[in-house]
Formats: structure tokens, sequence, C-alpha cells
């Protein structure tokens, strides 16, 4: 199997190329699946964590985003982005089939410092692999049939992701032991995907124009002042969504009492939604502007989290479950709005020639944003463990005294309604950020319904899983190397 740069990739070559990459994603998704989620938050429990514990499982691939820094110096001293590539996630799959192993170790306590250690270990190696794969990616795809490439590695994405959810979910809450299986298979399936991924073409490495140096490229963004505004408002929302975010699937499995194919069929129902209207997003994006984008998705995203609570008021009941879904509905819409208007708002103001470092600065800062968030939202986890806020109204007759629960928060309610507080400065962060054209809520509203009418008379397939992105640290590698 050649790693090293091919001498010459004809457009036969990039084709074949184009392909295995779809493969190679499909096959990654899954294995993203069967290992990390749900199914580690489960595992995690299993093995007794406590609310801090989750939340350092949850901040460690954010994190471990700052790899991507070494990883572009191991490029430029190497050139050689397939190797690295193919390299760095052989061994990190290694390490998540070795997961299986730890349903072997007898003292609990050592089996969970032992996954955080390996989750540690896991997200450095895929972030110094992202890296190369990324630099690897961006110069072997012309920009033309991005969108029908991107498509095609989405909706298979979105198959297999949810197929093996749903499969290991269920297969858990049947037999404990399904853990190890799942690992094991996680693993495997991993490296059926690094096949695919080494049969990629790799062009010669590009160089030409002297270096800028790193700290000059970082340092940019953050001396333009509406840039600086953009940066401000994305580490608002990754710290606001994630301090309760990472813990939405423990509250579900203990304060909830749902299983784990329950819990894995609310995740996929979320994806699903998530999926389907990203085609509804992508038009309002292209008419209106992402601020006014962002002014609808993101309360009804923080809406739906701070529902949560009131689905199970004053206890859980009948119509607890199908409110969940209706919750999860909304929350995958409106994420899929969020992602795409916060991924073209940094493109669009980021300036013509310098967009990489740009877009690096406001990944970094949302990286560093959510992984504290997550520690955060653990370390209050616990200490909400033993509290409890709950209003109520209270009326009383001659003969009788009734008292009506308005609204009640216990344990993990806490953190989605702190979630909810910080979305407010969320959207006053927005609110400074200056894109040009603004556009109301209202005429975002009308234009959504509008397009969804179109849709419903022509039912269109899935397009895909919308996954986590996070931005390409290591293009900035190609910046340093174009002429300033």
């Amino acid at each position: 199997m050649r790693l090293a740069p091919d001498p010459l990739v004809t457009p036969e070559d990039v084709e074949r190329g184009k392909h295995a990459l779809v493969k190679d994603a499909a096959w990654a998704s899954l294995v993203s699946t069967l290992y990390g989620g749900v199914i580690l938050v489960g595992f995690a429990l299993e093995l007794g964590a406590t609310p801090w514990h989750i939340g350092l499982l949850s901040a460690v691939p954010f994190l471990a985003q700052v790899a991507q820094l070494p990883g572009i110096a191991l490029i430029e001293r190497l050139g050689e982005r397939r190797k690295i590539a193919v390299v760095a996630a052989g061994v990190s799959r290694f390490l998540i089939g070795m997961l299986a192993l730890l349903v072997l170790v007898p003292d609990k306590t050592k089996a969970l410092h032992l996954l955080i250690v390996a989750q540690v270990a896991i997200t450095l190696f895929g972030s110094v692999a992202g890296c190369a794969f990324n630099s690897w990616l961006h110069q072997l795809l012309a920009a033309q049939g991005l969108g029908a490439l991107f498509s095609r590695r989405l909706f298979w994405s979105t198959v297999l992701a949810s197929a093996g959810a749903l499969a290991a979910g269920f297969a858990i809450q049947r037999w404990p032991g399904a853990y190890a299986f799942s690992f094991a298979s996680a693993g495997i399936v991993g490296f059926i995907g690094l096949y695919y991924l080494a049969q990629v073409p790799e062009p010669q490495p590009a160089r030409t124009g002297p270096r800028t140096p790193l700290a000059e490229l970082v340092r940019a963004p953050f001396a333009d002042r509406n840039f600086r505004r953009v940066i401000v408002f994305m580490a608002s929302w990754n710290f606001a969504s994630n301090l309760a975010a990472p813990f939405l699937t423990v509250y579900l499995l203990q304060q909830m009492g749902y299983g784990m194919g329950r819990v894995t069929s609310l995740w996929v129902t979320s994806q699903l939604a998530n999926a389907l209207t990203l085609y509804l997003w992508g038009r309002l994006s292209d008419q209106l502007s992402n601020k006014a984008i962002l002014a609808v998705a993101l309360p009804a995203y923080f809406g739906g989290l701070v529902a949560l609570p009131f689905a199970a008021i004053p206890h859980p009941h009948a119509l607890t479950l199908p409110m969940l879904y209706l919750i999860h509905v909304v929350m995958g819409a409106a994420s899929g709005g969020i992602a795409l208007a916060t991924g073209n708002l940094g493109l669009k103001l980021a300036p013509h020639g310098r967009g990489t470092h740009y877009l690096a600065a406001v990944a970094l800062a949302g990286a560093l944003a959510s992984g504290v968030a997550a520690i955060t939202g653990g370390a209050l986890a616990t200490w909400f463990a033993a509290r409890e806020l709950a209003v109520f109204v209270h009326m009383t007759s001659a003969s009788t005294a009734h008292e009506v629960v308005v609204m009640s928060l216990r344990h993990w309610e806490f953190l989605f309604g702190l979630s909810f507080v910080c979305g407010a400065y969320v959207l006053h962060a927005l609110s400074r950020v200056d894109e040009g054209i603004e556009h109301s809520e209202r005429a975002v509203i009308s234009q959504l319904v509008t397009e969804a009418s179109r849709s419903l008379a022509q039912l269109s397939p899935i397009d895909g899983l919308k996954d986590a992105l996070v931005f390409p640290i290591g293009r900035l590698r190609d910046r340093r190397l174009r002429s300033r």
C-alpha cells in the first residue's frame, strides 16, 4: 500500500479518490456512533462516572483540537500527509478497539481512569490525522463539484450512523456486555475506512512563497474589530451550548430512567431532523442574512433545551415521551440552521484571501470555550445534585387546598436553565456583529414556511447527517506557504 505522495495525479485518479472518500466517511461515521456519543457516556456511567468525569470526557475532543498546531509542524517537516493521516488515524482506531478490554478490568474506578486516558490519546491522534487530511483534501479537490461530493458523504454517513446507533443502543439495553462488542466493532470498522482512505491519491505538496509566522496569522483576526465580535459570538455560543448538551444523555438515562435504546432513538430523531432541514436552511442562507437565521434558530435551540424539564412536570406522564421527541426534532432542526449560518457568517466576514487563519481563530476560540464549558457543567452538576428549585401555585378554599407545580428544576435540569440564561448573552453578542444587510426574524419565518411548503410538494431523500464541524486548523499551513 503506497502512502507516499503520488508523482502524478490524473483526473481519473481524482474521481476514484472521490468514491473512496465517500466510503471512508461512511465507515468513519459508523466508528463515531459505535464508540462515541451516547455509547461512550453510557459506558462511563456503567463504570461509575460522576458528572465531573462526564464533563471531562466531553471536553477532551474539543481541547484536543489544539494538537492540530503541532500537527502543522509535523506536516511541514515530513510533507507526507496521506502517511501521517493514515498512521495517526490507525493508532486512534486501534485504541478505540482496545476499549473493549476495559470490561475485563475488575476495578471499575481504574477502568474509568483508563477510559479517560484512552479518550485523550484517541482524540489527540485523531486531531493530528484530521490536520493532515484537511490539508491533503484541500489541495486534491477543486472547489467545483464539492457540493455533490459532500452530499453523498453526508447521505451515507446519516444512513450508517443512524442504523449503527439504533442497533448498538438496543443491544446494550438488552445485554450490557454489548459495550465491548460495540467498541471492538468500531475498531474493525475503522480499519475498513482506513483502507479506503489510503486509496485516495495525494498530490506532491505545494511549497511556494515565503512562510508567514504562525503567531502573526493567529494574531491578525483579533485586531479586526468586527471579526473579533464574530469570535466572541462563536465562543459564547459554544460555551452556552456545551454547558448542558454533553449531559443530555446522562439526564435521559439517569434522571428520566429511559433505556439506552430509547435514548439512541431520540438521538437519531434529532439527527434526521437536522439533515432533513439543512436544505431549507441552505435556501434561506442564500436569500437572507445569516444573522436573521441565527436570530430564529438560536432561540428555538435554547427554548428546546429549557423545555426539557417541563416535559415531566410534575412527574413523567403519558405525554412525556412524545414531548421529548418533539423537543429533539426542534433542537435538531435548529442546530442545523445554527451550524450552517455560523459557518457562513465566518466565511462572509473573513477578509478575502485571509479566510483560513481568520476561521482558524474562530475554531480555536470555540474549541477552548466548548472544553471549558463541558468541564464547568460537570462541576456544577455535582453541586446541583442535592438541590431542587420548584415554583408552586397554591390555591385554597373553605374545604380544600390545591398546589400546582409550575416549574421544577433538579440536578441536571439546572444546567439546561443556565444554558438558556447564557443564550441571552449569545443573542446580545450576535447583535453586535455587523454583517451588512439586515433581515427581520419575521422575514425568516415567512420564508421558511414558503420553502417548507415547496419541499413538501416534492419530497426528497435524506441529504445527510450534519456532523459537528471543527474548522481544519491544518489549513493554516497552506496559508503560510502562500506569498504574502
